[in-house]
């Protein structure tokens, strides 16, 4: 087979920032260790492979990363939007896990909205150990994934944050360090070697988290934000009841044709 792809940098102004996730249209699903095995193969954070479907949604979406497949995913998912929104408004995809998501135009860039994620302080000495720092750790008790965050004094310890991978990766969460910001209202990293993902540039399913979090904390629904990742990335974030709608845009860097 012959298939196509594309690559798009996602929460990104220009090329090489934001969060670069695969693009792959099927026609139908093919066997998941196939889908496993090209998501490999690009070593992207995530791959996104889109099959149409009728109903609520225009196509049906799954993710994953080189080594698993993943409930939620929204970089990817703003990136399918941009490859697939065409002529239209806005394109709505259907996912096992996470419900119907949209990707809709939001002036030169994208709104993309996701379900919330919900957390509750949770004291974790080993997750902290880990992390290698100090701060306040919150578990989710809802949403697509588990999940943490972990509330640290300000952007300067966010920014130097250096995990223990392996440790870390026996913690089972993404781990999100997050504190008031100095680029933005909000600055986070987001680590997640249980996924194989030791850093994810830019991470939509952690400002799901972060929205309601932070929105209680800032006493306002829309905040921005940034991912201090080495490639970075910046968001904007909007609590819409039970909805967290991220805005940002997309550049698309690479298109070819994988031969599998």
């Amino acid at each position: 087979m012959t298939l196509p792809f594309t690559v798009v940098d996602a929460f990104a102004d220009r090329p090489f920032t934001g969060n670069p996730a695969a693009v792959m249209v099927l026609t139908a699903w093919p066997d998941d260790a196939l889908l496993r095995d090209i998501a490999a193969e690009h070593n992207l954070s995530e791959t996104a492979f889109a099959v149409a479907t009728g109903g609520d949604a225009d196509y049906e979406l799954r993710w994953f990363t080189p080594t698993v497949e993943i409930a939620m995913c929204g970089h990817a998912t703003l990136a399918s939007g941009h490859v697939l929104i065409g002529e239209r408004d806005e394109v709505r995809f259907a996912t096992r896990k996470a419900g119907v998501l949209t990707v809709a135009r939001d002036g030169a860039g994208y709104t993309l909205d996701l379900p919330v994620t919900r957390v509750a302080a949770a004291p974790d000495p080993a997750l902290l150990a880990a992390l290698g720092c100090e701060g306040e750790v919150f578990a989710s008790i809802s949403g697509a994934q588990a999940t943490s965050i972990i509330l640290l004094p300000d952007a300067a310890a966010v920014r130097g944050c250096a995990p223990d991978m392996r440790a870390l990766a026996a913690c089972g969460v993404m781990a999100i360090v997050t504190a008031p910001g100095d680029v933005a209202d909000v600055v986070s990293r987001v680590f997640v070697p249980t996924w194989g993902v030791d850093e994810d540039p830019v991470t939509g399913s952690a400002h799901a988290a972060l929205a309601p979090f932070w929105a209680e904390r800032l006493g306002r629904e829309h905040f921005t934000a940034f991912q201090a990742s080495a490639r970075g990335g910046h968001l904007t974030v909007t609590l819409a009841g039970e909805r967290a709608v991220l805005g940002g845009g997309c550049v698309t860097v690479m298109r070819g044709e994988l031969l599998v």
